[in-house]
């Protein structure tokens, strides 16, 4: 059932291409992202910028 919503999304995109751009957006948006993940690995991501806690604290409950 999920392939067939896909392929009508599919052939409604196809009839009606998103504009240059919005491709560009989503594009420049895709190239940022990679970029914050290669300082991350490569270590130059600052301290700063870094969370104190982890991520699966939860709040305390009362």
């Amino acid at each position: 059932m999920n392939n067939l919503i896909w392929l009508i999304r599919a052939s409604r995109w196809a009839r009606n291409p998103p504009s240059a751009r919005m491709v560009k957006l989503v594009l420049v948006i895709v190239a940022a992202g990679l970029v914050l993940v290669g300082l991350e690995h490569f270590g130059l991501w600052p301290d700063w910028a870094t969370l104190d806690r982890p991520r699966g604290m939860h709040l305390p409950r009362q």
